[in-house]
């Protein structure tokens, strides 16, 4: 299960959590412009926009589970396990595999306006990357600093939903997610006051009761109204510290810690690593579940015209600063 997430000061940002039992050997990737993606039924892109993410990388093919591209345009997929619904070809539409996705998107694409009118083009394939790798059943947040939405392919169709918390899980459908929230607008970061019985006296005994009743578990429901209070309360200063630490503050209110979620056989789901991408200087920040210091990748520093993709293995170990 995941959590997705965006956040704006001065810049903007865009990351997610991958919570899971196992990693296939998570690398943060950037694609750069010239790299040749092959595209099962559209062919070879040659020129496109670049991009950094995070991806497992099979046979040179960067499998992108998040990325921005260098125009500032987001996207990520989480998991939709029973719901997501893909299709055979379809004559007449851009027969899009699951996996080239988020390059397809952001390959091309430098705004939301843009990926909605590209993907209501689309029909997304169901056909594996290979053998090995089965289709997997997502759903996809994609933002830029103007707009956010939500694309669901299921039974009835696509869906593409206006997202205005910026905050992904992974079921219900979204539109359930979303009205899950009238469940809580009682909930704020002020003292509560006293609407029980005004013949009563009832006091405060403590900070941050104004929130009593937001759901702390990991269910997927409870992570998206967690993530969505929080964030929609954030305050933070402008600079790139301030605000990448607050983002990150921000999607570990929905960390998962072993052995809190027994998948059985002795497997706990975990947050395999949190990400935190300014999407304006394409800086992509991550930690991973034992490693909290924050490590950046600057795609900038980087090649950008080149045709090879560039891999930076994940730190992985925890790194502790001593002060004595």
């Amino acid at each position: 299960m995941c959590t997705a997430a965006t956040y704006k000061t001065k810049d903007f940002y865009f990351g997610r959590t991958l919570d899971y039992e196992f990693s296939y050997g998570d690398e943060v990737v950037i694609t750069p412009r010239n790299y040749p993606f092959r595209f099962m039924e559209k062919g070879i892109q040659n020129v496109h926009h670049a991009m950094i993410g995070m991806a497992y990388v099979e046979k040179d093919y960067p499998l992108y589970y998040d990325a921005v591209n260098e125009k500032g345009l987001g996207m990520a997929g989480l998991n939709f396990v029973g719901n997501a619904v893909y299709g055979d070809k379809i004559e007449g539409k851009d027969n899009i595999a699951q996996f080239e996705f988020i390059p397809w998107i952001l390959g091309q694409c430098a705004t939301v306006k843009e990926a909605r009118r590209l993907v209501e083009k689309m029909n997304l394939w169901n056909v594996p990357f290979n053998e090995q790798l089965p289709v997997a059943q997502l759903h996809w947040i994609v933002s830029d600093k103007e707009e956010c939405i939500t694309i669901e392919f299921v039974e009835n169709g696509i869906k593409i939903y206006d997202n205005p918390v910026g905050v992904l899980t992974n079921n219900p459908p979204f539109d359930q997610q979303m009205s899950a929230l009238n469940n809580y607008m009682h909930l704020s970061a002020k003292a509560p006051e006293n609407t029980f019985a005004s013949e009563l006296k009832l006091e405060r005994y403590s900070r941050g009761m104004g929130a009593i009743g937001l759901p702390g578990d990991l269910s997927s429901q409870s992570r998206f109204v967690r993530t969505a209070f929080v964030k929609m309360n954030s305050v933070s200063g402008e600079g790139e510290k301030e605000s990448v630490s607050q983002f990150f503050h921000i999607l570990n209110s929905v960390d998962q810690q072993r052995g809190c979620c027994d998948v059985g056989d002795g497997k706990y789901e975990i947050t395999i690593y949190t990400s935190c991408c300014n999407a304006d200087k394409g800086i992509y920040y991550y930690t991973a579940y034992d490693n909290h210091q924050i490590t950046a990748v600057d795609m900038h520093k980087e090649n950008l015209d080149g045709n090879a993709i560039v891999r930076y293995e994940l730190i992985k170990d925890e790194q502790i600063r001593m002060q004595n």
